[in-house]
């Protein structure tokens, strides 16, 4: 069963198709589907031009993008969601109350993962994975464990991706340095634990 990933910001013009763009490459040698959306999206927009400029000198192509609405049935087919803010979160959470074991922020699960790698290979025994996907489900779980052990940072801000919507160059590429170190993370924490998975 494909694993499905869902990358949410406010307009889906800026911030999650960069991170939705960033783990589907990463991803792309496994059987991973990975879409985004906003919770007041900005339907059928693309990324701005500033946002597409930046991406593409950070070899991201985010010109074919189109905006589209969040819904539940997003949500409920997806297994792993990130919001780039907490109250993207807790929107979605509000729209959907048992989406709140699959739904972080960006930047929590990428914190999380990092916590969660030592355990990573026993937790997908455990779980009897046999597909990379069912590994990454292991791995979800896993991180969804760690929730309220791990101390949070000293500014809850840093669970955010700042929202460079209309803003200067300078805030695009500070969303864009906030968004690819925890996009990376959380793929390559998703490719491990699908590594890991006995067929």
């Amino acid at each position: 069963m494909t694993f499905n990933v869902l990358s949410v910001c406010t307009g889906n013009v800026c911030r999650s198709p960069i991170a939705e763009h960033v783990i589907a490459r990463e991803l792309r040698e496994f059987d991973v589907y990975v879409r985004s959306a906003g919770v007041w999206a900005l339907v059928g927009d693309g990324a701005p031009e500033p946002a597409r400029r930046i991406a593409a000198e950070n070899g991201l192509d985010v010109s074919a993008h189109v905006a589209e609405q969040v819904n539940e049935g997003m949500i409920r087919r997806s297994d792993l969601i990130l919001g780039m803010a907490r109250d993207h979160r807790r929107q979605l959470v509000e729209m959907m109350p048992s989406a709140i074991r699959r739904s972080f922020t960006l930047r929590e699960f990428a914190r999380l993962a990092e916590a969660a790698e030592p355990g990573l290979a026993e937790a997908v025994r455990s779980a009897h994975a046999r597909t990379a996907e069912d590994g990454m489900r292991a791995a979800v779980a896993l991180a969804v464990s760690l929730r309220g052990m791990i101390p949070p940072p000293d500014d809850a801000t840093d669970f955010d991706v700042v929202d460079p919507y209309k803003q200067l160059d300078e805030v695009y590429r500070r969303s864009l340095a906030e968004i690819l170190p925890a996009a990376e993370k959380v793929s390559a924490y998703l490719v491990t634990a699908g590594s890991l998975a006995v067929p």
